[in-house]
Formats: C-alpha cells, sequence, structure tokens
C-alpha cells in the first residue's frame, strides 16, 4: 500500500529554505500561486496522482481557499520529544511517530500550539531524515475544508522560530481514494476557529 507521505516527498522536495520575514503581500501571493500549481501537476501526474483514474482523467485543480495572509505567521518553535507511539489512521495501519516539538502561535487574537510529528519510517529515507508533519483539524472540517482535517509540512527547524502557512495545508489522500490510509490529526492539535486557507474539500 502506498502511504500518504507520498505527497509529502512531492511538497518537500519543491520546497524552499524558509526565511524568518513575512515577506510582502504580493510576493507571498505569488509564491503560494507558485505551490498550488506544483501541486496541481502532481494530481495530473498518472504515476503519482492519488485520484482516482475516472477522476483524474477530468482533473483540472485542485479547489483552494482565497490566498490569505492573515493565515501566515510566524511560530516560536520548542523541541520537545517523546517516546515513539503508534499513530491512528483511516484503515488498519498504525505507523510509528513520535512528537518531535511544539509550535506557539496567535491567530485572530487567540493563543494556539500544535504538535509537530516525526514519522520514524520515513526518517530512514534519504533526504528525509529532518522531515516533520503536522496534522490538524479546525472549525472549517466539513464546512469548506475535508471532515478529516489537514496536513502541512516542515522540516527540523534551525532556529527557535519557524513561519507557519496554513495556505500550504493540503488534503490527505484518503480524500480523493479510499484505498489510502491516512493519519488522523490527534486531538491535540485541534484549532477552535476556521482555518480558511488552503485546499479545501473535494467532491471526488
Amino acid at each position: 500500500m502506498r502511504y500518504f507521505y507520498f505527497l509529502c516527498l512531492f511538497i518537500l522536495g519543491c520546497s524552499t529554505t524558509q526565511v524568518l520575514n513575512l515577506s510582502s503581500l504580493e510576493v507571498h501571493k505569488e509564491a503560494i500561486i507558485a505551490h498550488q500549481k506544483q501541486l496541481n501537476h502532481h494530481y495530473k501526474d498518472s504515476l503519482k496522482s492519488p485520484l482516482k483514474e475516472k477522476d483524474r482523467l477530468t482533473f483540472i485543480s485542485l479547489d483552494y481557499f482565497d490566498i490569505n495572509p492573515q493565515f501566515r505567521v510566524i511560530a516560536s518553535f520548542k523541541r520537545k520529544k517523546s517516546k515513539i507511539f503508534k499513530m491512528k489512521t483511516s484503515g488498519t495501519r498504525t505507523p510509528e511517530y513520535r512528537k518531535y516539538g511544539v509550535l506557539s502561535f496567535e491567530l485572530k487574537g487567540k493563543k494556539f500550539k500544535l504538535t509537530l510529528y516525526q514519522n520514524m519510517k520515513l526518517i530512514q529515507k534519504k533526504g528525509f531524515e529532518d522531515y516533520l508533519f503536522l496534522p490538524f483539524t479546525d472549525a472549517s472540517n466539513g464546512n469548506g475544508s475535508y471532515g478529516g482535517g489537514r496536513y502541512i509540512d516542515f522540516r527540523v527547524p534551525n532556529s527557535n522560530q519557524v513561519i507557519l502557512d496554513f495556505n500550504k495545508a493540503y488534503n490527505p489522500y484518503c480524500a480523493y481514494n479510499s484505498k489510502y490510509s491516512c493519519p488522523i490529526p490527534p486531538l491535540e492539535n485541534d484549532i477552535e476557529i476556521a482555518i480558511e486557507a488552503g485546499v479545501k474539500i473535494e467532491d471526488h
């Protein structure tokens, strides 16, 4: 069975080094548009797409929320490793993860914390030794965004701050095809406000 992180391999392969200065609105918009184009290209690719064949043949673009710079923030990072545990998924698979650190940030006047996880199998692959995984749920799930939550990819930070951009949030593969087994965001990563940014719900 192919795992959810196939999409992560694509996104991280196209990523660039983060700079801890929030860029101008125009620069940010251009960067997200480029990111979306790369993501759409991935979904059109017959060798990589998670879409069912009938859906891939008619695919033009994923559905995105409008690009919103309010959902791009600087978050403080604190390393906080835990013991290895088995994360629940949408199937019977229980991949091994560990908590790696916590992001603290403010959004719309409220303070939040999200945990970053490390996939113990993926970090053994060359080029992904520093890969981190951020699964989350929010108040938009089932009402604009995928009901099962969404993901954002990270690399291990080299400082105590990172840019957290929800405009890069994407759906798990199981949102498009039931043959995939996808990690279920832990309850500690629930955000009580609606994150109306990133990839929206799909009707496939």
